[in-house]
C-alpha cells in the first residue's frame, strides 16, 4: 500500500517549519495525502513501519501531542515524548548536540517551542526532518488542518473570504500564509497594536500576487466580517502571555465573536477556532457550539494532515 502514496511525491524541503517553504502544489499534495490517509486508516498502517518520531514539547498540548503520537501508531511507527516544560530548549544541552544525538536514534522530530529560532537551530544541525508543532511565531500544522477542513466543505478556498478576528498571533500568521498560497481572500481584524507580524504579511503579499489572493488588515470587526465565508478566532492571550490576560481582555472586548458579529457574515458562514477555547471571552457558547461551527472537524483533521506531513517528509528516508 506504500506504493499508493508514492504518487504524491515528497515535500521540497527536509523540514516543515513554515508554510513559506511550501508552494501551492505542495499544499495540495499535503491535502491529497491527508484525504487518502483519512479514507483508509487500515490500508496504510505500515507506511512508516519501524520509523520513530521524537516529540520535544516546551508547552502544554492536547491536540498536537495526541495527533502526532496516534498518527505515528496509525502508520506503523512509534513516538517518544520528551517533556521540556521545566527547562527551555538549549538550557541543559546545546540544540546542536541534541539534534546530532537524535538523528542517530529517530527518523524525525516534532518540536513545540517558545522561540522559533530553536526549531531553526534543530533543523540546521540534523539530517532528519524537523516539524514545527508550534512556536510563538508560527503554527503551520494547525493552519494546514484549518484549510484542509474548508476544502472538505467547499472543494476549494480560492476566492472565498476568510476572516480572522483577534490577536495577530502564530496561528493567524500561518493561516494568512496558507490562504495567500491557495488564493483565498484573507482579512485579519485586530486591535491597533496587535496586528500580525509585518514580515508575515509581506511574505503573504508576495504569495498573493501569484495566487490572486487579497490580503487585508483592518481594526473594525463589523466591517471585517461583512460577507465572510468563514470567521476564525483564537484566545486573546497565548501561552506565555498569562500575565497579560486582564489587560488584553479589556482591549479585545469588542473583538468577541458572538451571534451579532456572525450576523454580518454570510448566513452559512463557518466558525473556526484552533482550541482550546474560552467561552464567553473570544467567542460565545452559542457560536462555538452552534450548527456552523467546525472546530471539532478541524481538531480531527489535525491527525490526518499531520500524518500526511510525516509521510511526505519521513516516508522516503
Amino acid at each position: 500500500m506504500t506504493a499508493t502514496l508514492t504518487r504524491f511525491g515528497k515535500l521540497p524541503s527536509k523540514d516543515l517549519l513554515t508554510i513559506a517553504q511550501l508552494g501551492t502544489g505542495d499544499i495540495e499534495t499535503v491535502f491529497e495525502t491527508a484525504a487518502e490517509l483519512k479514507r483508509g486508516r487500515d490500508q496504510h498502517n505500515s507506511v512508516l513501519k519501524g520509523k520513530r518520531l521524537a516529540m520535544i514539547f516546551e508547552k502544554d498540548s492536547l491536540r498536537t501531542r495526541f495527533t502526532f503520537d496516534i498518527g505515528m501508531q496509525d502508520l506503523g511507527g512509534s513516538a517518544v515524548f520528551m517533556d521540556h516544560r521545566d527547562a527551555r530548549l538549549g538550557s541543559r544541552e546545546s540544540l546542536k548536540d541534541m539534534a546530532r544525538n537524535l538523528e542517530r536514534w529517530v527518523d524525525g522530530i516534532v518540536a513545540r517551542t517558545f522561540k522559533h529560532r530553536a526549531l531553526e537551530e534543530l533543523a540546521a544541525n540534523c539530517s532528519i526532518p524537523v516539524i514545527n508543532g508550534l512556536s510563538d511565531y508560527l503554527h503551520p500544522c494547525q493552519a494546514l488542518a484549518d484549510v484542509f477542513t474548508l476544502t472538505e466543505k467547499w472543494g476549494s478556498v480560492k476566492g472565498r473570504k476568510l476572516v480572522y478576528v483577534g490577536d495577530g498571533n502564530n496561528t493567524c500568521h500561518s493561516l494568512v500564509h496558507v490562504a495567500a498560497r491557495l488564493g483565498a481572500n484573507m482579512t485579519v481584524c485586530s486591535p491597533e497594536g496587535y496586528e500580525p507580524n509585518a514580515r508575515v504579511i509581506s511574505e503573504a503579499m508576495l504569495m498573493a500576487r501569484e495566487s490572486g489572493s487579497d490580503i487585508e488588515i483592518v481594526n473594525d470587526p463589523e466591517r471585517a466580517v461583512l460577507g465572510a465565508d468563514a470567521v476564525y478566532t483564537d484566545v486573546w492571550a497565548s501561552m506565555g502571555q498569562e500575565d497579560e490576560i486582564e489587560e488584553r481582555s479589556a482591549i479585545f472586548n469588542d473583538y468577541r465573536v458572538d451571534e451579532e458579529m456572525m450576523a454580518h457574515a454570510k448566513p452559512d458562514a463557518l466558525f473556526m477556532h484552533c482550541l482550546p477555547a474560552h467561552r464567553g471571552q473570544e467567542v460565545t457558547a452559542g457560536v462555538i457550539d452552534g450548527p456552523n461551527s467546525v472546530v471539532y472537524d478541524i481538531a480531527e483533521n489535525r491527525l490526518h494532515v499531520q500524518k500526511a506531513v510525516m509521510v511526505l517528509l519521513m516516508g522516503g528516508r
